[in-house]
């Protein structure tokens, strides 16, 4: 800026002389043309804008010589609490000379958007701050605030005011309302002090908002505008902190939700205000993808458009706001798909619009595309808006009637052709439209209810899910395209049935019926699962929420290793408020591993000894990070464990490492307690009785039905003595019962056995013990005898068998377990699964023989475990439809169920021969 410039921008009257603008703009040399053009009241400059020129033109000369960000920053270092006569004026001159500079930063281009609406949105920041601070200043001088004074000023006497909307986002228009909520900390006192403390609350929050909307000889600040709060129309306009929680947790409705995103404590007691937003997460962010959020969110859109009349397509006095493909519509789209995945997804809960868009796409919840011209057209609707409210600082979204209006719109927005203008807009709203529109109102293909629907459609109507009227409107508008895939199914009476299964079981409609709606391929994969495994389905429709893993992102993702799982559900349990919320927490979380596990398995994704190994993880997952929940739950009472703590050790096909879809699990648990007799507790237990009390709390945390069902079944009968022995087994009791009491069956059970949670040192020593039993001598005739008397009972107590029967028999799995078992204790090798423990009898048992015993072993697997998926109890022909008999015959790799069975009954007649002859060898 040359040095005499300053001197003639104060005398020269407005328009500036080319000269004067010429050096101007030397002070922004890439962005010359609007700010010449606005200070020499050009086609781009407003009345309103020439209005503060002429007001502050002392002011600007100074300010245009120095750094842009150093001048706003100036323009709020002015305010600060004082008399209400003194404070009123420096605020309307602060909002003047920062409308002022907004402008001329927006229309040079100095600026980005972001930058424009943080200015904005800092100025608002720092009035309402100022204006709440005066106010109270009067209150806590007067003695009107209970127990505080003027002292208390720093921290507001607990008002706090959470800025909502636009505001609370750091996104204030050039000419906007803000909404703000008024709350006190109610809990800093007591008695009669509650109401006389509101009554002086309710005076500042008045005397605010006055202060900052009266027009006065110098203007406005900031119109205000308090209707978000909690039950608007019968609270007063400051609501206690205590009052307004009871209210959104009880009658909080969706649109408070999404209000809520957006929310931040702007002013007052900050801390107590982010105290506030942060107990409301769990009103806000729901734990569940909530798809109903979707139906609400389009209800709203329509209600203010019928209410505004807003329907037309014209361009000319568009609604830029709330008209279609406007401003609104990019809100609503992204807040709704943020109230959907953000209590999941902690990254979705940006509240500014355009961050949230960008978080979308990287969570895969839109494409990058559809964010990419979202965020565009977003930021160039907001730049126009802005334009509209500079022409008279109103706050109007409407664009203009006329061609002159227009002209100067676009010459706002350094467009020279307005009928380029005019095209662009156009374009920008048809797309948003588009975008949002097929979100809002997806095409499902629907039709008018068909009269002929067959008797067992008919019979949906009297489902527990289809009670509520939205679930039927929700339902009705699916149900063509579900019965269209159930039509094509390989056997649509059977995907019929068990898709009726399915609906019968559920509580109630609207969420899944929401979620269905919104993800065609969910549709697709639910009638795929109800064609093959009705079990499966039945599953799903008990607990339903555990789709939301299907379209959480990473639901076909690689398997994790055990110890991510363990971390996985160690952060959920963390995040649990209580005891029991934690139990709640990991039946949610273990149910929706559960499922992506069978849905992997059934779509061919993974074999049967990856399943098997996988639910296994997930157990042995849960074991570990349920375990320090279930200890802290008890020391919390009777104190930390005496000693140094117990261990869980893994039986059966647990510790072997493979489960099927409805294992129980076989545990047993040990402990040291090191000499200790008692735990230090405020009720302190002797260490037996604590340790089998911890054993009771660990298999009601695993097995009692909560609110979200039971984790697993739990046995414990491989304990030592088995039923009649103590719950919980001292490390040296154990040893000495294996070494001096134990039956032979006894060793070979302990063969699988491993250490799953617990103290790692313990651990070790556990596992030590086992080692040292398993490899102490036995005798070879005595456990050779021994295991063809179980053999002999087990085939006496097996009775009629079916066709398919994988488990129970001679020549199948539990048979070639307990030999295998065998061949691992008569080596003295602690091998921990049973195809490893088969390589023990090598030398014993011929090895063609060996691979024979394992091939079985391996089908019987794959039989059994595609069994449990899609079987309705023993594998049959009855119980196998034809969608789960293709599952059975993928996993074992024959061509029909007939070969399946030769195959079987011949393998089982070959093992059954192999094992009687080892068991009759010298």
């Amino acid at each position: 800026m040359s040095p005499n410039l300053a001197s003639r921008i104060i005398r020269t009257p407005l328009p500036f002389d080319a000269e004067a603008a010429a050096d101007i703009a030397d002070l922004y040399p890439d962005q010359v043309k609007a700010v010449a053009d606005l200070l020499m009241g050009t086609a781009g400059c407003s009345l309103f804008l020439r209005g503060l020129l002429e007001k502050e033109r002392t002011w600007l000369a100074h300010a245009l010589t120095q750094d842009p960000v150093t001048v706003a920053d100036d323009i709020l270092a002015d305010l600060s609490p004082r008399p209400e006569a003194e404070l009123r004026p420096a605020l309307r001159r602060a909002k003047r000379r920062m409308a002022l500079w907004v402008a001329l930063m927006d229309l040079g281009g100095v600026w980005t958007l972001q930058d424009v609406t943080a200015a904005l949105t800092n100025l608002a920041d720092h009035a309402v701050d100022t204006a709440l601070k005066s106010a109270l200043l009067v209150e806590l001088n007067r003695g009107k605030v209970p127990g505080d004074g003027p002292d208390d000023l720093t921290d507001a006497a607990g008002v706090t005011v959470l800025a909502m909307g636009k505001m609370g986002a750091g996104e204030l228009n050039y000419s906007s309302d803000i909404d703000l909520i008024f709350l006190f900390d109610n809990t800093r006192f007591t008695g009669p002090d509650v109401g006389e403390a509101r009554a002086a609350f309710i005076r500042a929050t008045r005397k605010t908002c006055a202060m900052l909307s009266d027009i006065t000889a110098d203007g406005y600040v900031f119109r205000t505008d308090l209707r978000l709060r909690p039950d608007a129309a019968v609270t007063p306009v400051c609501v206690a902190i205590d009052a307004a929680e009871q209210y959104y947790e009880s009658v909080g409705r969706t649109w408070e939700r999404a209000a809520f995103i957006k929310a931040r404590a702007c002013a007052g007691n900050i801390a107590v205000g982010a105290a506030f937003i942060d107990r409301l997460r769990p009103f806000v962010w729901r734990r569940h993808l909530d798809f109903a959020a979707i139906q609400d969110a389009y209800d709203m859109r329509k209600a203010i458009r019928d209410h505004k009349g807003l329907h037309g397509d014209r361009l000319d006095g568009r609604d830029l706001k709330l008209g279609r493909g406007g401003i609104r519509e990019i809100e609503f789209f992204t807040q709704t798909r943020q109230l959907i995945a953000g209590g999941r997804d902690a990254t979705l809960r940006s509240a500014r619009t355009v961050d949230a868009l960008r978080c979308l796409a990287e969570g895969d919840w839109i494409d990058h595309q559809t964010a990419d011209a979202l965020i565009a057209d977003y930021r160039s609707h907001r730049e126009v808006e802005h334009r509209l409210q500079m022409v008279a600082d109103a706050q109007t979204h409407l664009l203009p009637k006329s061609e002159q209006g227009f002209d100067r719109i676009a010459r706002m927005m350094g467009q020279g052709d307005t009928g380029a203008f005019r095209a662009e807009l156009r374009t920008r709203l048809d797309r948003v439209a588009g975008l949002t529109e097929a979100f809002f109102r997806p095409d499902n293909g629907a039709a008018a209810p068909r009269g002929d629907d067959p008797p067992i459609v008919k019979g949906w109507a009297r489902y527990p899910a289809m009670r509520s009227a939205r679930a039927v409107e929700i339902f009705e508008r699916l149900k063509p395209d579900l019965l269209k895939r159930l039509g094509e199914a390989t056997k649509p009476e059977e995907a019929f049935a068990a898709f009726d299964g399915f609906l019968s079981g559920l509580p109630a409609g609207v969420q899944i019926f929401s979620l269905f709606e919104a993800n065609p391929k969910l549709r697709a994969m639910i009638v795929d699962i109800a064609a093959t495994a009705p079990p499966l389905a039945r599953y799903l429709s008990r607990h339903s929420r555990v789709l939301d893993a299907v379209i959480g992102g990473d639901f076909f993702a690689p398997w994790p290793d055990q110890l991510s799982l363990q971390a996985g559900l160690g952060a959920a349990l963390q995040a649990a408020p209580d005891y029991e919320a934690q139990l709640d927490a990991a039946r949610l979380w273990a149910k929706e591993w559960h499922f992506r596990i069978g849905v992997h398995h059934l779509r061919g994704l993974t074999d049967a000894t990856q399943a098997g190994a996988q639910y296994a993880d997930l157990a042995q997952s849960v074991l570990a990070a349920l375990y320090p929940a279930v200890l802290g739950h008890l020391a919390r009472r009777h104190g930390a464990p005496p000693g140094r703590g117990a261990v869980i050790l893994a039986m059966g096909s647990l510790g072997g490492g493979w489960l099927n879809a409805h294992s129980d699990l076989d545990l047993i648990v040990i402990y040291d307690a090191d000499g200790n007799d008692t735990s230090d507790g405020p009720r302190p237990l002797a260490a037996r009785p604590y340790y089998a009390r911890l054993t009771q709390s660990l298999i009601t945390a695993l097995s009692a039905p909560t609110a979200q069902g039971k984790l697993y079944d739990v046995d414990m009968r491989l304990r030592p003595s088995g039923k009649q022995g103590p719950v919980a087994t001292s490390l040296a009791a154990f040893q000495r019962y294996h070494a001096e009491e134990a039956w032979t069956w006894e060793h070979l059970a302990l063969t699988l056995a491993r250490p799953v949670a617990g103290p790692e040192q313990v651990q070790v020593d556990v596992a030590a013990a086992r080692r040292a039993i398993l490899g102490a001598p036995h005798d070879r005739a005595q456990v050779l005898s021994d295991l063809v008397d179980m053999r002999a009972r087990l085939a006496s107590q097996a009775g009629q068998l079916s066709a398919y029967e994988a488990k129970l028999g001679a020549g199948r799995a539990q048979d070639i377990a307990l030999l295998a078992q065998t061949a691992a204790v008569l080596s003295g090798q602690a091998a921990g699964t049973i195809p490893e423990q088969l390589l023990q009898a090598a030398g014993w048992i011929p090895d063609d023989s060996i691979a024979t015993l394992t091939r079985m072993h391996n089908l019987c697997r794959s039989v059994q475990s595609a069994g449990r998926l899609v079987a309705d109890g023993a594998v049959s022909d009855t119980t196998l439809g034809q969608g789960g008999a293709q599952v059975l015959l993928r996993e074992t790799g024959q061509p029909d169920l007939a070969k399946l069975n030769a195959h079987l009954t011949q393998l089982a007649s070959e093992c059954d021969r192999i094992i009687t002859d080892a068991l009759a060898a010298p």
